[in-house]
Order: structure tokens, then sequence, then C-alpha cells
């Protein structure tokens, strides 16, 4: 059995459907749509002075936006193609694509093969919302080969460097449509404490309050959080901020189709204790789940100390990206979980 074959899955539910079967399937290329409007802002926006536009049809697609391939034509000739992201509101619409920007061109800096060149970002002329406009990068297999991507991502966690030595981002980045707290901390259990508890309100504001879950929640937070994460940075040891991808499932990261190196887009990124990333893979919902990337990111990235806690703060980190789940994907079944 190859430990790189993506097909090889372990039990987990389909992250917007309750109690789906096994995502089995290979997931299917990205769709291609008629004629898609293009916004005067957004022909502003190109890179190259003298671009002219020849077409633009949707192509492939997103949760919370409207997602499109402009193909234009450069003063010399040269056909080059783009990628085009529209969020059509003001609010989230700002913070998602501004934060993905910035994101984006944050990962670029340190693994430049490993996400598209983000080339602008900014308002709509025309009605409300924001487009963000990125080089394009043509979808191969969804998700990589374990060691191809693991390789990549922990390239970036092991080579990036956060700008102030904290944790946190110099802007709001989103998981979705939900902005996540990004403000500057020295101390990692301060940080992921302020980051859950975001998470807990907003799962609280949507659904109501759930008097049981409060209780929980209190213990964890006296208790839980401070056994696991501060021994991280006690005792003569410390952890450095990574640079995270932040949205890293299986339809956020490909094969590229011409050169076959691996490649993911989508992020919503903070600088991060970087076992965190990996949290996302824990439930058992994602070809990601797959047991084989956690194995092969680890021989990449070695545990953090106490290695022997590696398990349970992986449980506590993924108790963040179920919760918002559960917010962004009601049906889901997360809050229940």
């Amino acid at each position: 059995m190859d430990p790189d074959d993506p097909t090889i899955v372990t039990d987990y539910v389909h992250p917007h459907s309750k109690n789906a079967g096994q995502p089995v399937e290979k997931i299917l290329p990205p769709k291609v749509g008629g004629e898609f409007p293009v916004d005067e802002n957004i022909i502003a926006a190109l890179p190259i002075p003298g671009t002219k536009l020849l077409t633009a049809y949707h192509y492939g697609s997103s949760m919370w936006g409207l997602t499109a391939k402009l193909v234009t034509e450069l003063p010399g000739g040269v056909k080059r193609n783009y990628m085009l992201k529209i969020v059509p509101s003001e609010n989230p619409g700002r913070n998602m694509l501004e934060g993905e920007y910035e994101s984006a061109t944050a990962m670029h800096a340190v693994v430049p093969s490993f996400i598209p060149v983000a080339h602008a970002w900014g308002p709509l002329k025309e009605g409300p919302g924001y487009f963000l406009l990125s080089e394009f990068r043509e979808v191969g297999q969804q998700p990589p080969a374990p060691g191809k991507l693991t390789m990549r991502l922990a390239e970036l966690h092991k080579n990036s460097v956060s700008p102030t030595g904290k944790f946190g981002f110099h802007v709001t980045t989103c998981h979705g449509r939900l902005p996540q707290l990004t403000g500057w901390e020295s101390s990692w259990e301060v940080m992921f404490s302020k980051i859950l508890g975001r998470a807990m309100d907003i799962d609280q504001e949507r659904h109501g309050e759930w008097v049981e879950f409060n209780a929980v929640r209190s213990l964890l937070f006296k208790f839980v959080i401070p056994r696991l994460l501060k021994p991280l940075e006690s005792e003569g040891r410390s952890i450095k901020p990574c640079l995270i991808h932040g949205d890293l499932w299986d339809e956020n990261c490909a094969d590229d189709m011409n050169t076959g190196e691996p490649f993911a887009f989508d992020a919503g990124s903070i600088y991060a204790h970087n076992e965190y990333e990996i949290g996302y893979w824990r439930p058992i919902r994602h070809r990601l789940s797959n047991r084989t990337y956690v194995r092969s990111y680890k021989k990449h990235f070695p545990v953090s100390e106490p290695e022997e806690d590696w398990d349970d703060r992986n449980l506590l980190y993924s108790m963040r990206w179920n919760i918002s789940l559960s917010v962004l994907v009601p049906s889901s079944g997360q809050r229940q979980v």
C-alpha cells in the first residue's frame, strides 16, 4: 500500500453534510461556466499596463462568493490568465478578501511555489462587494499526495518569521466568512484562548446559549488550555510563531496541472503554533484526515515538546475548527458532536 496515495482514507464525515459517507471518490475538476461580467475596477487592477481583457467565464466555485477565469492579452500579444474571486457584500467581503490578499502575499514571500501570486484586491465600482485578482494556476489532483503537500507546508512553517516576533497577524483574516482575532500576543496560550473564545462566542450568538456547554467551557479555559499549552513556553521551552495557511482542507489545495507542484489557496493566515494548522485534519471528515498526512508532516517538522502531549494538543486545536464549522455549516451536526 503506497503511503502517499491520497485515496487511502479513514472514517470521516463530509464537512458540508451530516452523516455523509466516506468521500472516497475523487474531487471533480473545477466546473467551467458561461460568460462572467467583469467590473471596471478589476480591469483597472490588471498588473501589466495595456493588458486587454479577451474573455471571462465562471471557473470553479466558492461557498461565499463567485470565481472566474480571466483570459487577457498582454501588450506584446502573449495571452495570460488570471483568477478572480468576488464577494458581493461589504461585510464580510472586505475582511475576507483583504485578509486573503495579505495571507497569500505573506505565504508567497516564504514559499513562492506554494500559493498563487495575489495581484490586487479592492472594492467593485458597480454594486457592493470586493474582488481579489490572482495568478491563475490550473487545478489538478485534490488533495496533493501527502509527501508533496506536507513538505511544502512544513517549509512554510519552518521558514516564516513573524514581523513582530509575536503570534497574530497585521490585518483581520477569516476562516470562511468568519473574521478571526489576529491581534498580536506574546503568549500562544493567550492567543489561542482568545481565538477559541471568540469562536465559541460567535457560535452562541448564532445558535443561542447552551448551559451545559458553558459549564464545560469554563473548565476548558481554567484547566485544559493551561495544562496543554503553558508547557510549550515554560521550563526553558519555547515555540516559534509560524505562518499558517489557516484553512487547509481537501478543496483548498491541489497539484498544479502544469508543474505537478502542490499549491494552496483561499488562505486565512495567522502566525501561530505550527501544530494548530494540523488540528484541522483531526476531525474524520476530510481526505486530509488520512493519518498518512499527519505522519508525513511530522517527518518534516518534529513534534513540539512535551512530545507526549501532542495528541491532546491536536484534539484541543481541532475544537476551534469544529466550532467554526458549526457556525458556517449548521447542517454539519458539529455542534452536537
